[in-house]
């Protein structure tokens, strides 16, 4: 039975993963939602970025303060790639993911809901207020984990989907472990349905998945690689280009592992083990500003924006197997195929 989505039904069991810094935006998700896939949109970076202007009370035209929340600042970008995508898709699932570590989560949590998100998808920490928020205003709710007992609370606590991400993910990893080791025992535990996240690469992937009981899977990597993909062409061709001892673990402000490509700015990270900075941004709660080991909103928005030496660039493990640049149309039919 096809996984239900507010009013909508998923027609394909594939969910194109939210890959942040705007390298998965309208663009990008309208084409996936397009094709029966769950588009997302990443939030990273879209926050408002005038801290003075006036709050917002409403939410969905409910006020806010009358349901216990409080008044936010609207993230008008992240407003107007949701409203893009949902025009270009207008039947489609268009989903945001927004990582709890970042700094400006509830603006861009209520922003989301407001601008009308099918799906939130929330990951990067873990907080029960989220729950809370998104039932009081009938917002569906996907939680990535990497345990059993994140799996099982997130459930208790009024979760709608569960995305098991495992260590072959790309950019920010909970667990080193492989997707086929954690998932059976999570998929065991929940009764809501579970998606598979990191190292799904192929249709074989996703029948695997299927067969464990899953209800789909969620791809990040192979989405980059597709004319549609919102970031650089320069970004795609780092994947086209990538061989499998490119990929590497590094450090990120956010205090987690994440999985990238060698470039001359990884090169630089792993010999000065810190890269002097400045601090603009203000988006991840837990960053020290100007003392963390790098910028990382500031080297993320260069490789999307094809500095591809200076910037970083996240990736998947299986990313040395991408070997040219399809349609989102074409990469969805070849995922489902014979399902």
């Amino acid at each position: 039975m096809p996984i239900k989505i507010g009013e909508k039904f998923l027609d394909k069991p594939i969910i194109q993963g939210g890959m942040g810094a705007k390298v998965s935006l309208h663009k990008l998700a309208s084409a996936v939602a397009n094709e029966g896939g769950i588009g997302t949109i990443s939030a990273v970076l879209l926050h408002e970025k005038n801290r003075n202007k006036e709050l917002t009370y409403t939410c969905k035209g409910i006020e806010v303060e009358k349901l216990g929340l409080k008044p936010y600042l609207y993230a008008h970008e992240l407003a107007r790639e949701i409203k893009k995508a949902k025009e270009k898709a207008p039947n489609g699932i268009i989903a945001v993911n927004i990582m709890f570590a970042l700094t400006h989560f509830y603006e861009l949590l209520m922003t989301a809901i407001d601008a009308g998100a099918d799906l939130i998808i929330q990951g990067a920490g873990f907080s029960k207020d989220v729950f809370k928020i998104c039932k009081k205003l009938d917002q569906p709710l996907a939680v990535i984990v990497s345990s059993v007992k994140a799996a099982r609370l997130s459930e208790r606590l009024g979760a709608d989907i569960i995305i098991v991400e495992s260590g072959d993910a790309g950019g920010h990893l909970g667990t080193l472990e492989p997707i086929w080791k954690i998932a059976p025992d999570i998929i065991e535990a929940v009764k809501i349905p579970v998606i598979l996240a990191g190292g799904i690469f192929d249709s074989k992937d996703v029948k695997k998945a299927l067969s464990l009981g899953a209800k789909g899977v969620q791809l990040g990597t192979r989405f980059v690689a597709t004319y549609e993909c919102d970031a650089h062409e320069n970004f795609k061709k780092m994947y086209l280009k990538a061989k499998k001892e490119d990929v590497l673990i590094i450090k990120s402000p956010v205090g987690m592992p994440a999985r990238a490509l060698k470039n001359p700015f990884v090169e630089r990270l792993l010999k000065e083990e810190k890269i002097p900075h400045k601090c603009p941004f203000n988006c991840l709660k837990t960053c020290p500003g100007e003392d963390s080991i790098y910028c990382i909103a500031d080297v993320l928005l260069k490789s999307v924006s094809g500095d591809v030496e200076n910037g970083l660039v996240f990736c998947g493990s299986n990313v040395y197997k991408v070997n040219e640049i399809v349609s989102v149309k074409d990469l969805m039919k070849e995922l489902t195929n014979d399902l």
